[in-house]
């Protein structure tokens, strides 16, 4: 299959919000708007999407039903991707790459701002905990997606936060939600489920169950029982029960060997990993990783030569791009 030209005529609907489709399109002449509710206001918002603009591409690659019905407000044209074909575009176009980072960042800020001023009590919230926050209030307006979301990266950022553990156990119950809601029609992906990495599905209660060892572990890891939670990830990676699992296992066993100061053990580690899965969601993060076992093993030249490369990979809004630099401006200064 290759990407294909559609054309719309006007008032015609693109995608209704709730749909699963995993279709991303691009706008090539004509005008499109997306309607969907400000979760602040419950204003109903059409935002116009500009000529040369990607659409559907959060829910696409998320695996998750829409969240905006797309509009044809004139005879518009447009050229629709499949995730891989999608995948192999961006792969072959860096510049799209950082153009949809900073959308997406523009986006989650604009997220986080809202829910915020929706919980607001008046006193200043720090970024851990108004993002903590963010993930309790969509468990509670049972928006199973963006819940699971919100507490995965609460795990990401602060793995030894205040609220770890408890958003280890939260994750659990939003992804249980997920698994539960009508819209998973039979035979459709797991909506929570990100695409996979090393192909390969799993299904209603083995997602659940591995899901459960998988948030255990880190929340191991952040109670920092390390020797404890690397022998429970590589017990997951042992099952081979599920590729998405098995692949976060991997770069989580990394971190528990940088903890533990294991830095030669690390960089071997996350070597194997990267050889394996070249695509790896965490590829930049383990790539960082292995800069600071070179750095902490004395070894700045190599250092800095990770670092430089984590920059040159990363947009400006990524937290690891952040910390790469301020490694650079450690080395420069010692």
């Amino acid at each position: 299959m290759s990407p294909k030209a559609v054309n719309y005529s006007a008032n015609s609907i693109v995608f209704f919000k709730g749909d699963i489709n995993e279709r991303i399109y691009i706008l090539k002449s004509g005008k499109v708007s997306l309607k969907y509710n400000d979760i602040e206001t419950g204003k109903e918002i059409n935002e116009l999407i500009k000529t040369g603009e990607f659409f559907g591409v959060k829910s696409a690659l998320g695996r998750y039903p829409r969240e905006e019905t797309a509009i044809v407000l004139t005879d518009s044209a447009m050229v629709t991707f499949s995730v891989p074909e999608f995948e192999q575009l961006v792969l072959l176009n860096t510049r799209i790459i950082m153009k949809m980072l900073k959308v997406f960042s523009n986006q989650l800020r604009r997220i986080h701002k809202q829910v915020r001023n929706l919980l607001s009590t008046g006193e200043q919230v720090n970024p851990e905990t108004g993002l903590f926050e963010i993930g309790e209030y969509y468990l509670k307006s049972r928006k199973f997606n963006q819940a699971a979301y919100a507490f995965r990266r609460y795990l990401t950022y602060y793995p030894s936060g205040r609220f770890a553990s408890q958003a280890a156990e939260l994750v659990q119950q939003a992804e249980q939600g997920v698994s539960s809601e009508p819209h998973a029609a039979p035979g459709a992906p797991a909506a929570a489920a990100p695409h996979p990495i090393a192909g390969g599905e799993t299904k209603g209660k083995e997602l659940s169950d591995i899901a459960k060892k998988y948030y255990n572990s880190v929340s191991l890891f952040s109670q920092q029982k390390y020797r404890e939670a690397y022998k429970e990830f590589q017990l997951i990676i042992n099952g081979g029960q599920d590729a998405e699992y098995t692949a976060k296992s991997l770069f989580e066993m990394g971190r528990c060997l940088f903890s533990l100061n294991e830095y030669e053990k690390c960089v071997q580690h996350f070597t194997h990993m990267i050889q394996k899965y070249p695509k790896h969601p965490d590829l930049v993060e383990a790539l960082y990783y292995v800069g600071s076992c070179h750095q902490m093993s004395g070894d700045k030249g190599k250092a800095e030569g990770f670092y430089k490369k984590i920059v040159a990979m990363s947009s400006d809004d990524m937290p690891v791009n952040r910390k790469a630099k301020k490694a650079l401006r450690s080395l420069s200064g010692s």
